[in-house]
Parts: structure tokens; C-alpha cells; sequence
């Protein structure tokens, strides 16, 4: 058993050979075993690092995935699961999270929620819902290859699900990971600008595409201003620029809002 250390609360999921059962659930007349495979690639996805204070990388990432799943009519169709994953990448363990559903032709959507241990790779786990008949409950075992980026592969509901492990999930505090902050500015001439550049007094910094229409369009090569940099990636990129009246970068940055020039924030 191995530790993943980031949030107050305890989890132990214990998965071993797996069925998915409908209808027979909480008092139902019957129960009949059903089984799917599935595979969803990532539409979207956002992640966050921190770091334990016992020096592990944790990565947080919340998720979208769509795809397709096949086997017994109740879990044929396209399917789309939501995921947050708590993964700590030093020790390659973790919780992945969510629910999902998969799309009929006829009557209801399938659709659960399930929670899944992440082990080097793959994940096992239960997922709890409905199916789409009418008063069909669904319980299933979960497994899958996954990977937060990409998404899932060799995805099973019951029909043989892969056995998972287990993992606790602790108290200790996880702190965002520290990024350099380094900025840089200048005043004086523009002596280049272009749709993705500008250099003033010999600062040359990126100019983000998202501003560079409104750069272009209120600024030209000779003017007399004030630009505010900061490292990003590696990369020396513009976040504030002021007129030539503008004397340090708190009224660099007070120009810029009025002038309409959308700034950029950095860690």
C-alpha cells in the first residue's frame, strides 16, 4: 500500500475480478450481469502542481473526455466522462474521480459516478448509476488505462475488470509549486515592433497573441513609451505598456488600462 499525501480524508478501494450488474439492486426483481469497453481521449483539460511538504509532486487535473464504449446494449454508445485526478507523479499513485455517460439512441442516457484508484498507469475502481431502462440501477466495476492528458484506454465496466490497489490519501499540506519571478522593463524609443515582438531601449520582449491587434494598432516604431516584462516559459513577454508620459510601471500599468491593452498575468 502506498501513500498519496494531499487531502484530509481517507480513501481505501479495494477492486478485485469485476462484474457490472442492473436492475437487481436495492430491492428490484432481478439481476443481470452486463459488461462494456470504453476508450475517451481528452477535449479539455486544466492541471495544477503542488508540492508535499515531504517533498512529493502532486498534479491536479480536472477534466473532459469523449469517446466510445461497446458491449451490452445499456453501455453501447458515445460516451463522456468528466475526471479530477490527484496524482502523486513521484511515487506514480493517486484517485481519479468523476462520472460519466453514455449516450442511447432510445429512452434514458447511462450514467454514473465512480471513484478509481491510480496505480502506475492505470486505474480500478466502482462506478454507481443508472442504466438507461427505466428503474435500472447500475453497479460496476471500473478499470483502465489513463493517462490525464490523453484520457483513458482498454477502458472495461464488469466483463473482467482489472483488480486495482490501494492507496490512503492523508492530511498533509500540499503548497502550490514555486515559480521564478523575474521582470524586467524599460522606457525609451520603439525601435522594432512587429505582430509578435517589441523592443524598447534595447528590451526586446514577446508580445502575447491575444494583445498583439491592440499593440499594433495604438503604438508604431518611434514612439516614446514604457514597457513592463516578465519571464514566462522562458520567454521574455510583455504584460504592461504605457505612453511616453509615463514615468515608472505602476503608471505604466494605469495607462494601459486605459488605453484598452489587455494585460497578462504570469506565475
Amino acid at each position: 500500500m502506498r501513500k498519496l499525501t494531499y487531502l484530509a480524508a481517507l480513501l481505501v478501494a479495494l477492486v478485485a475480478t469485476g462484474y457490472a450488474v442492473a436492475d437487481g439492486i436495492g430491492g428490484a426483481k432481478s439481476a443481470n450481469a452486463v459488461a462494456g469497453t470504453f476508450t475517451a481521449t481528452g477535449s479539455s483539460t486544466s492541471s495544477r502542481t503542488c508540492t508535499t511538504t515531504d517533498g512529493k509532486t502532486v498534479v491536479v487535473t480536472n477534466g473532459k473526455y469523449t469517446g466510445a464504449a461497446a458491449g451490452d446494449p445499456d453501455l453501447t454508445g458515445a460516451i463522456t466522462l468528466s475526471a479530477r485526478s490527484v496524482i502523486n507523479t513521484t511515487d506514480e499513485v493517486g484517485v481519479v474521480s468523476g462520472s460519466l455517460k453514455i449516450a442511447q439512441t432510445s429512452g434514458g442516457n447511462t450514467s454514473a459516478n465512480y471513484t478509481a484508484v491510480y496505480d502506475n498507469g492505470s486505474i480500478a475502481g466502482l462506478a454507481n448509476g443508472r442504466a438507461h431502462q427505466p428503474s435500472a440501477n447500475l453497479v460496476a466495476n471500473l478499470s483502465a488505462t489513463f493517462a490525464a492528458a490523453s484520457g483513458f484506454t482498454s477502458g472495461k465496466l464488469g466483463g473482467g475488470t482489472s483488480g486495482g490497489s490501494a492507496v490512503e490519501v492523508g492530511g498533509t499540506s500540499c503548497k502550490p509549486s514555486g515559480t521564478t519571478h523575474e521582470t524586467s522593463q524599460a522606457h525609451g524609443t520603439i525601435s522594432a515592433l512587429s505582430t509578435d515582438s517589441i523592443t524598447v531601449a534595447g528590451l526586446t520582449c514577446a508580445i502575447p497573441s491575444a494583445q498583439s491587434a491592440d499593440v499594433n494598432s495604438k503604438y508604431k516604431t518611434g514612439d516614446t513609451v514604457q514597457i513592463r516584462c516578465s519571464l514566462t516559459s522562458g520567454v521574455n513577454t510583455l504584460t504592461a505598456i504605457g505612453g511616453k508620459n509615463m514615468k515608472n510601471a505602476g503608471n505604466a500599468q494605469k495607462d494601459t488600462a486605459k488605453a484598452g491593452v489587455r494585460k497578462s498575468h504570469h506565475r
